[in-house]
């Protein structure tokens, strides 16, 4: 299958600080990839590589283009949303509805009203008036009403409240994604985004930490909880991390025997947030600050 992303030896330094060291990356048509990584870890940089905003070396395709030298074609077959909708506050929504019409060749007005039909923002307010959630609705039907090939999603729903959180990977899915279309989303509400992506990204210091399906993630590892009196026989397997939550001890296994590790205590498929720890290392934040970190 075709990479629509594909890069080789990926790089971007700001002096000696590696931003992005020497990256190898292949993303397929149809996938939702969630690209993970602490603040400083190299998200952004690879982000505005692959949309063409920043300069690097190295080999990057997106979508059979150059970002660096084919930017307008590319903008034609990819869309962007970041954790902050850049709208003009004075217009109103269908000014600028009527903008996009003009300015995108793909993009549809019909599909557009559709969705905003579904949602309690007018065509006559002003974008000024809307709620931070509303403007993030308004940008996704927007997003969503262009016949794009890669949508590209920057910490989308930060700052929102739950419901609409919710909502909108609700809407992604069931009005946008599609098996000829991929999504690329960096967020650090990794709870929310679990069950939609085929694909796990972790990124740390300007390399790949992991870079599997949520398949192979799946198969590969498992989390075992387990009383004290058989913490030194579990440790003896040799877990890959260890941590304590009430009293019990958890460990996390890298391809274990898992009829060994059953026999100990309550075997379980580890969360990405807590994947996300043990792979990163103690000195990264804990499940609880990942999920709120902005």
């Amino acid at each position: 299958m075709t990479a629509i992303i594909r890069a080789r030896g990926l790089s971007r330094h700001y002096g000696r600080f590696k931003a992005l060291d020497s990256i190898d990356l292949d993303i397929p048509a149809g996938r939702i990839v969630g690209l993970i990584g602490p603040n400083g870890a190299g998200k952004t940089t690879a982000l505005k590589a692959i949309l063409g905003l920043s300069s690097y070396r190295g080999e990057l395709s997106v979508l059979g283009m150059n970002p660096a030298t084919q930017r307008d074609q590319l903008m034609r077959e990819v869309c962007f949303i970041a954790d902050v909708a850049v709208l003009p506050r004075w217009a109103r929504v269908r000014q600028i509805i009527d903008l996009t019409e003009r300015l995108h060749p793909r993009f549809s007005r019909q599909r557009c009203l559709q969705y905003l039909a579904a949602t309690k923002i007018r065509q006559d307010a002003r974008i000024k008036t809307l709620s931070k959630g509303m403007v993030v609705q308004l940008h996704l039907a927007l997003v969503m009403a262009i016949e794009a090939r890669l949508l590209v999603l920057d910490e989308p729903t930060l700052g929102l409240d739950i419901l609409f959180r919710k909502r909108f990977y609700s809407n992604l899915l069931n009005e946008y994604f599609d098996e000829d279309r991929s999504i690329l989303v960096t967020t650090h509400q990794v709870e929310e985004i679990e069950h939609i992506l085929t694909d796990l990204i972790f990124i740390k210091e300007g390399r790949l930490v992991l870079n599997s399906s949520m398949d192979d993630v799946q198969a590969r590892y498992a989390e075992l909880m387990v009383k004290p009196d058989r913490v030194d026989a579990a440790r003896a397997l040799g877990p890959i991390h260890e941590r304590v939550l009430f009293g019990r001890h958890i460990f996390l296994y890298d391809r274990p025997d898992l009829e060994q590790v059953q026999a100990l205590g309550e075997l379980h498929r580890p969360s990405i947030a807590d994947l996300f720890v043990a792979l990163m290392g103690d000195a990264e934040p804990g499940a609880s600050e990942l999920e709120s970190a902005a």
